[in-house]
């Protein structure tokens, strides 16, 4: 199983300040066999790529069978530039028939050419999570490039304006200034618990006690 997440903007991957950093850890203590739980910068997408064909790659001849490939079990999950790099990595992936669980968008926010908004046919299921404030906000909806390939799970909106997300304080002054609600989407727990949640739905038939909902439907209550 490999579950890979995308820090944003020039947050480097080891920065435990950051939610999804956080998240990736706590993934890799609570399964420590059997689950590959990795955190990558948006800028080092090639890297992602070639580390998932490595890991694919059970008989290491550089070479990934069609049984290989079939075998793949893939979670992408990011935040800004780094929901887009995660959609990046899956269209990637499509041209080479991997298949991919689950994709996750947090606020995502285009980086150059590309359109974070359409989610390739090679994804199972995929869900967005964005804010429509602050100079940054995220892609408000999502689709599939195949819907009879693809479920999307939700655009769910959460909105800061009237009751802001008090993590939001222990980003620095001007971070809080420019990307507010960005930056709240970022580290609100309401939010990770979800993001977790569904995670955690592809990794284990059963819930390990004390860990956030696993349904769908719940969560779209929630929100």
């Amino acid at each position: 199983m490999i579950v890979l997440g995308f820090v944003g903007g020039f947050v480097h991957h080891d920065d435990m300040a950051h939610t999804e950093v956080q998240l990736a850890a706590k993934l890799r203590a609570d399964f420590p066999r059997g689950v590959h739980s990795e955190i990558v910068e948006n800028h080092k997408g090639a890297q992602a790529y070639a580390e998932i064909r490595n890991l694919l790659d059970t008989d290491h001849d550089g070479i990934l069978s069609a049984a290989e490939k079939r075998a793949a079990r893939i979670v992408l999950y990011g935040h800004s530039w780094g929901a887009f790099e995660a959609i990046t990595l899956a269209r990637q992936l499509e041209k080479d028939e991997i298949p991919v669980l689950l994709t996750i968008q947090v606020d995502s926010i285009t980086k150059g050419f590309g359109d974070d908004s359409v989610v390739p046919a090679n994804v199972a299921e995929a869900a967005n999570f964005y804010q429509p404030h602050s100079f940054l906000h995220g892609e408000n909806s999502i689709h599939a490039a195949d819907p009879a390939r693809t479920k999307i799970l939700g655009n769910f909106r959460f909105d800061y304006s009237q009751k802001p997300a008090a993590c939001v304080n222990s980003y620095p002054w001007w971070d809080r200034h420019f990307m507010k609600a960005h930056l709240e989407i970022e580290c609100d727990p309401n939010v990770w618990n979800r993001v977790e949640a569904l995670i955690r739905a592809k990794l284990a038939p059963a819930e390990t006690p004390g860990t956030p909902e696993t349904s769908v439907a719940r969560l779209s209550a929630a929100n």
